[in-house]
């Protein structure tokens, strides 16, 4: 700024005898001066928005950290509650209940795994049931120490010992591999006594799961080759796309039930025990 103010001057001096040039002169250098100043403005204003910028960026970053934070506080009072909750429940005394949540989830293949942030460190064992707020999740078929795969309900291997609510007869609920809204109840007699809109729960065999879990609603009647049974559309009360937070069942007393009813059936195959 200084040395365009000694070029002005020196202008100034050098034209002053001729009115004319000063006049033109004074103008150009006036627009420049301008210019300058304008230019000068111009980057003042961008530094002074960037160091806004990067404050509303550390403001943000903290504000972030902060609903971060107060949502793990909120998650662990709700964990702690709802195990809290269950266990007082007098019909379920033999099973306890560990929180997990998911952290992979798939429901368009033919062979659907769910996997959880839980493992044998936290007491997750193979065969233990899973459950959410809803229904029915699937079958815990694989555990390392802090994670666990689980058979979906969702995975043509999935198969689930299930009644009509308020019925003594039951069937195997099983899915198709089409929607994952949908599952068959199938295998039902068909003496069985139920309307469109009534729930589907679990019978309680082999223990893996509470009795009377709901699984679905029953929304219609499915062609079915043998007359002696019905097979019914189920829609299932779990939303598969939104699983987040789920219940891991372990029966205290299934060791014992396995052992009774495996003793003296040296041929037996336990995988043919229904869930």
């Amino acid at each position: 700024m200084v040395f365009l103010i000694y070029v002005i001057l020196s202008c100034v001096l050098l034209f002053d005898h001729n009115p004319y040039q000063h006049h033109v002169y004074m103008t150009s250098a006036g627009a420049v001066a301008s210019s300058v100043y304008e230019k000068a403005s111009t980057v003042s204003s961008y530094f002074n928005l960037r160091d806004i910028n990067e404050d509303l960026q550390l403001r943000n970053a903290s504000l972030e950290a902060e609903v971060i934070g107060l949502r793990n506080m909120v998650r662990t009072y709700t964990d702690s509650i709802y195990a809290d909750t269950v266990t007082i429940i007098p019909e379920l005394q033999p099973f306890k209940f560990t929180v997990a949540h998911v952290i992979n989830n798939s429901i368009s293949k033919p062979y659907n795994y769910i996997t959880l942030d839980r493992g044998e460190l936290d007491g997750i064992a193979q065969d233990m049931g899973v459950v959410d707020q809803n229904g029915v999740v699937g079958l815990v078929n694989l555990t390392g120490p802090h994670n666990a795969r689980v058979l979906s309900l969702l995975n043509l291997n999935f198969m689930l010992s299930c009644r009509v609510k308020d019925t003594e007869t039951f069937g195997s609920l099983t899915w198709d591999g089409d929607d994952y809204r949908y599952a068959v109840l199938e295998e039902l007699p068909k003496h069985t006594v139920f309307e469109i809109g009534d729930t589907v729960v679990t019978t309680g065999y082999s223990g893996t799961f509470p009795e009377n879990v709901p699984v679905g609603i029953i929304e219609g009647t499915s062609p079915n080759s043998n007359d002696n049974f019905y097979t019914l559309k189920v829609r299932l009360l779990t939303d598969f796309s939104q699983l987040s937070t789920v219940r891991v069942v372990d029966n205290t007393l299934l060791k014992e039930i396995r052992d009774v009813e495996l003793r003296d059936l040296p041929h037996e195959d336990p995988d043919n025990i229904k869930k």
